[in-house]
């Protein structure tokens, strides 16, 4: 029998444990960067191409499906919409808004609002859309 077979120090390490770290590292880092919120969930409707406005101080008037308005993330009336317009306006002239309609939502109440940026005087207004796919 060998015995300083028993006490000679070992040649690999063993990695399994720093694996296990690794892999949950990589599963809580994937979960979280999927888990973003995007505000209001609407349909949108397609588009061959179309610009996105990116600027830090654009304005999201987002109109769903039952025909409720939304500015950013907060409900409002057409009312409330043009007195928040209003000031946002007043603060910086050349205020850009991206309009998001449902694809089910009768256009009239686009229409709406559009006019109301029109009487507002806003005149970056982008119209969002699906991406084409191709």
């Amino acid at each position: 029998m060998d015995i300083r077979a028993d006490n000679e120090p070992y040649d690999d390490i063993n990695i399994t444990p720093m694996l296990d770290v690794a892999y949950v590292l990589l599963v809580i880092f994937i979960v979280m960067t999927t888990a973003t919120v995007q505000g209001i969930s609407v349909n949108l409707p397609s588009a061959s191409a179309a610009p996105s406005l990116s600027k830090p101080q654009t304005k999201a008037i987002t109109i769903t499906a039952e025909g409720t308005v939304f500015l950013d993330t907060y409900p409002v009336s057409m009312t409330e919409l043009e007195s928040l317009l209003a000031q946002h306006r007043a603060a910086n002239p050349e205020l850009p808004v991206v309009v998001k309609g449902d694809a089910q939502i009768q256009y009239q109440r686009v229409v709406e609002v559009l006019d109301l940026l029109g009487n507002l005087d806003i005149t970056q207004v982008g119209l969002v859309t699906q991406n084409l796919v191709k």
